[in-house]
């Protein structure tokens, strides 16, 4: 009868006689698996450290540079969502509105869903819009309106939108679809999502139709709340460039800068 030690020793050692049978081509394809495994990581690392160094330089506001790693980064990953919407911000921030408009439309076509999407390429095309002559303008007015108004029914709460819709309206000529009274509705429902962008927005279409003191209340109300920036800004301007109130806009500089 065998010893448990001769057991294993036999045992082992035909073991090695089936490792050494192996086919070479085996050992090949197992080699091939690995490599190709240490190649998809490094990939990965090496897309990851391109897109991350590319946030940083937009941080920076180093458009051009970021822009160049982005579509570094596009070109071995072609449907990266963030990459796409960076490269559209970029083309915005440049006022390069057609190439911002197809990237955009890339975002809102793959995810009708989201609302910011329907936002930014709404914007972007009213911004071309802007830039046009009027014929070809009038012909984009009704895709700009439909892509606010659809940010809007997605998402109750997108404050951005429901900004451009009372910038749009206003701004508009009644013909083609101007109205003061759309433009109230959205600055309404400005106030109930945020009291200082909706006291703003209903300062910024009492400036529109002259009507100053009644863009000073809501001015001053929106101050009130926010004390920011942005708030006194509009406030001090009000005074300044359209009351004429130099002692006004003086007293209000220096209670903002205490």
């Amino acid at each position: 009868m065998k010893s448990p030690l001769k057991k294993f020793a036999q045992a082992n050692s035909n073991n090695k006689k089936r490792y050494h049978m192996l086919p070479m081509k085996m050992l090949l394809k197992h080699m091939k698996i690995i490599q190709i495994f240490f190649l998809i990581i490094s990939f990965s690392v090496f897309s990851q450290s391109t897109f991350e160094k590319a946030e940083k330089l937009y941080a920076q506001k180093k458009y051009n540079e970021a822009e160049k790693l982005f579509s570094e980064h596009l070109k071995s990953q072609p449907n990266h969502i963030k990459t796409i919407e960076y490269l559209g911000d970029i083309a915005g921030h440049q006022k390069d509105w057609d190439a911002a408009i197809t990237n955009y439309k890339k975002l809102k076509v793959s995810y009708p869903k989201n609302a910011n999407y329907w936002y930014k390429y709404g914007g972007a095309l009213g911004m071309k819009a802007k830039e046009s002559n009027k014929f070809k303008a009038l012909g984009m007015i009704d895709e700009v309106e439909e892509s606010f108004l659809t940010a809007a029914k997605l998402d109750s709460k997108h404050i951005e939108t429901r900004w451009a819709l009372v910038m749009l309206y206003i701004e508009l000529p009644g013909i083609i679809g101007g109205s003061e009274k759309k433009a109230q509705k959205y600055a309404d429902e400005l106030i109930m999502l945020s009291k200082v962008d909706g006291y703003l927005a209903k300062g910024y279409i009492d400036v529109y139709f002259s009507r100053f003191t009644k863009a000073e209340s809501h001015y001053k109300k929106a101050h009130e709340i926010g004390n920011s920036k942005t708030t006194f800004e509009k406030l001090y301007d009000l005074y300044l460039n359209k009351l004429k109130d130099k002692a006004k806009a003086n007293k209000l500089k220096e209670q903002f800068e205490k």
